[in-house]
């Protein structure tokens, strides 16, 4: 089993940056497939970024040049470092891990395994 636990989140406002973690426990996670998501009220779950074993990175359009995803195996652990925040990107933000891909789309919350429990992040002035 693993459990995965993301924290960072808070209230800024527009313009200021934010870091999230989350940290994996249970099982190593070095050669998972991971994920950020993000899901604003009356919304769908959305696809954020992405990473996987060996550092490749995949944004969606809207946050590329503004988020940067990372992971440190050594710690099991990945960040999202989101800079220039709107008040449009205020959401509860998942990260999510998927054992073996495979053939799944990683933009789609289905290809995941497993989710943390979620942090929150409102950007408002």
């Amino acid at each position: 089993q693993v459990q995965l636990v993301e924290s960072g989140g808070g209230l800024v406002q527009p313009g200021a940056s934010l870091r999230l973690s989350c940290v994996a426990s249970g099982r190593t996670l070095s050669t998972f497939f991971m994920a950020w998501f993000r899901q604003a009220p009356g919304k769908e779950r959305e696809f954020v970024a992405a990473i996987n074993w060996v550092g490749s990175q995949y944004y969606a359009e809207s946050m590329q040049g503004r988020f940067t995803i990372s992971r440190d195996n050594a710690k099991i652990t990945m960040y999202l470092q989101m800079n220039s925040l709107k008040p449009e990107d205020t959401a509860i933000y998942y990260c999510a891990a998927a054992v073996q891909l495979g053939a799944r789309d990683y933009r789609r919350p289905g290809s995941y395994d497993y989710w943390g429990q979620g942090t929150q992040v409102t950007v408002s002035s």
